[in-house]
């Protein structure tokens, strides 16, 4: 077997997400700005371009892929590879820790280092094939996981999810300010539950102090949290109105891919 790599660092990052051509972390200084719902929805909508797609959930306190994808009653297998078999749904591989546990409410009571090597195990012993993109559901804050999936992931961009609150944009500020200290080029902003309620404008505001694009705003939208209750995301099961918005934000993001990453991944 190939011995795995040293620890890596911001400066020299490992490149154990090689499997995938283009690695997009989804990430917020701030809890509860719907992060896993930018995530999940995301990476159906890249799926339904024909593109091959995995997601790794990184939230190993609060993982909450399973439920969004309807994988509740998933578990950890291996194959005939002896490896970590990725779960699917929608036309995504997926992988969480919220798959480990013998039931859905199990907490994981583990120090940072359990955790950061828990997903790096989740990097290297699962078997995720080619892949066109590999997205990364973050957890809030600035971190430990933050920082390892810096030190770990060659190449990987951002995309920095908030609400139009100051409250949010506050935090938020202070992951764009960590990206940019470990060398994590960022995509661009989504903005989300924009409307009466959080208010407007927020991720344009935040957008334009740093000189990121903005790459999608999207409204409260009750369907939207509706989907994510019942593990069906709109992006999969929505009107064809519901389904443009993320749509949408594919194609931006794709449109942002570096040059040397062609088009789709090697299949077979």
């Amino acid at each position: 077997m190939k011995p795995k790599p040293p620890f890596g660092s911001s400066r020299r990052p490992n490149d154990r997400a090689h499997f995938a051509r283009d690695v997009v972390i989804v990430t917020s200084g701030k809890g509860g700005v719907g992060k896993s719902t930018v995530a999940v929805n995301l990476a159906v909508a890249l799926a339904q371009r024909g593109l091959a797609v995995g997601l790794l959930d990184a939230d190993v306190y609060g993982p909450s892929v399973p439920r969004l994808m309807s994988l509740g009653g998933e578990r950890l297998r291996w194959n005939e590879a002896d490896r970590i078999a990725c779960a699917g749904n929608f036309g995504v591989k997926v992988m969480s820790v919220g798959l480990t546990t013998p039931e859905a409410d199990t907490p994981l009571i583990w120090r940072s280092s359990v955790a950061t090597s828990a997903l790096v195990q989740l990097l290297d012993d699962v078997d995720w094939g080619p892949l066109d993109v590999l997205l990364i559901d973050m957890p809030p804050g600035t971190g430990d996981t933050q920082l390892t999936m810096a030190q770990e992931v060659r190449g990987a961009r951002a995309v920095v999810v908030t609400t139009p609150q100051a409250v949010a944009t506050d935090d938020v500020r202070r992951a764009v300010r960590m990206l940019e200290a470990v060398n994590v080029p960022i995509a661009g902003v989504v903005e989300t539950m924009g409307g009466d309620v959080f208010g407007r404008g927020g991720g344009r505001a935040l957008a334009g102090a740093y000189g990121l694009e903005l790459l999608a705003e999207l409204p409260l939208d009750a369907a939207v949290r509706e989907a994510c209750d019942a593990g069906t995301p709109i992006a999969a099961v929505g009107t064809e109105e519901q389904r443009r918005p993320w749509s949408a934000l594919a194609a931006r993001l794709l449109e942002g891919r570096p040059p040397s990453q062609p088009e789709a991944a090697p299949r077979g």
